[in-house]
């Protein structure tokens, strides 16, 4: 019997990789180690999307680069042939703040965001990863944009690849979006020539513009510590830095603005689709088509997939519906391991899930959840295991089935 698990990470608990190694040693625990197991970690276009990429084939590559707040750092980014896969959040991210447990695998939950970084973080970094992909010979990049510490529109993206931004007095400005507010004119002159050769995907579900109500600092600023203050200061310098980017390259710096997608990761949607000509598109479909998921399913008579948070949200286009919908178009069951989940009974039956296994089914306090989640996954693969041939059985209906697991015995 094979058995695929595709999960993504348990945000602030475990990685994909590590929820799939849990879920399989209860698995094979239960079974006495017969399963033919494909652990293929996925993602949503954000946070390990570089851990799908890694356990997809492609190999880990690693760049010193400029954190978000100018502090060299160590980021990955993966390579397959001329393709890479380049996460934000390894460069720019809230996780490599200062003061964050940068690089903790099982469980970092982001660095410490304020004020005074809100207007000072640079998506610089980026830039730079995105120079040392072109410098191991790819031409095919994708963005995996999210946790992000910046909202600079990108501008230290620019900054990375060669461009200059300067004041009136023809100073290079600092790093960060209220910088930005000094902005003079860009200076393309030193701008990467690898570029005009390279084709970018932007790998992002966020459909926000870059200024306004609904732009990146007004929404996504105070998650990084911006107050109300900071965000009127964020969203001017970022207009500014829009007239500057129009009058070097014309009007389409104008319509990309306003274009879906502009406002993810603190505009980095933005410098992506008006200067790397970017094509926007949902994150859970670049990973699933990079990871190879719909051609290995192939023969597989289970998959598990899951996340931390099983909830409406995931019903709009996250990693577990995506891969349900995949396995669906397979004719293959599946099921969904979470940390705890909002769904009823109905909308999981919708979502093709024929059983949901919540941690919480377990362990009713969330905060063990978190900290226990390993051992708790190997619980619930033990049950799943044991229940294989119900799981699996032909013409068990998903409407008759598709239900929340209450607790186990164990």
């Amino acid at each position: 019997m094979r058995v695929v698990i595709a999960p993504d990470k348990f945000k602030g608990s475990l990685s994909a990789p590590d929820v799939a190694r849990h879920v399989e040693a209860g698995l094979q625990a239960a079974t006495g180690s017969n399963l033919d197991v494909l652990r293929i970690p996925v993602a949503d276009g954000g946070e390990g999307t570089l851990d799908a990429a890694v356990g997809s084939g492609f190999t880990r590559r690693s760049a010193v680069v400029s954190g978000p707040t100018g502090q060299r750092i160590r980021a990955d980014f993966a390579v397959r042939g001329r393709e890479a896969v380049i996460e934000m959040a390894a460069a720019s991210g809230l996780a490599v703040l200062p003061g964050s447990p940068a690089g903790t695998g099982e469980g970092g939950s982001g660095g410490r965001a304020d004020s005074a970084s809100a207007k000072s973080a640079t998506s610089l970094g980026t830039g730079e990863l995105i120079r040392a992909a072109l410098d191991a010979g790819c031409r095919q990049i994708i963005l995996g944009v999210g946790g992000s510490a910046n909202t600079d529109g990108g501008a230290g993206v620019l900054q990375g690849l060669g461009a200059r931004l300067l004041d009136a007095d023809g100073a290079d400005l600092p790093p960060g979006g209220a910088a930005l507010a000094r902005l003079d004119r860009i200076d393309f002159s030193g701008f990467d020539s690898r570029l005009d050769g390279a084709r970018f995907v932007l790998a992002s579900d966020v459909d926000n513009p870059l200024l306004g109500a609904e732009g990146a600092p007004a929404v996504f600023g105070p998650q990084k510590g911006a107050t109300a203050e900071d965000v009127a200061v964020l969203d001017s310098a970022l207009t500014r830095f829009v007239d500057a980017l129009a009058a070097e390259i014309g009007p389409r710096a104008l319509k990309a603005a306003a274009a879906p997608g502009a406002g993810a990761a603190g505009g980095v949607g933005y410098a992506a689709i008006a200067v790397l000509a970017a094509t926007r598109r949902p994150g859970i479909d670049v990973v699933l088509e990079f990871t190879g998921l719909a051609d290995r399913l192939a023969g597989a008579d289970l998959v598990i997939t899951g996340e931390g948070s099983l909830d409406e949200q995931s019903l709009l286009g996250k990693t577990p519906l995506g891969v349900a919908r995949a396995a669906a178009r397979a004719g293959v069951p599946v099921v969904a391991v979470c940390g705890r989940t909002t769904l009823t009974a109905e909308q999981q039956k919708d979502s093709g899930f024929r059983q949901v296994y919540p941690l919480t089914a377990l362990e009713a306090k969330v905060e063990l959840c978190i900290a226990e989640a390993g051992p708790l996954l190997e619980q619930v693969g033990k049950q799943i295991g044991a229940e294989l041939a119900d799981l699996t059985r032909a013409g068990t209906a998903p409407a008759e089935s598709a239900r929340t697991k209450e607790p186990l015995n164990v």
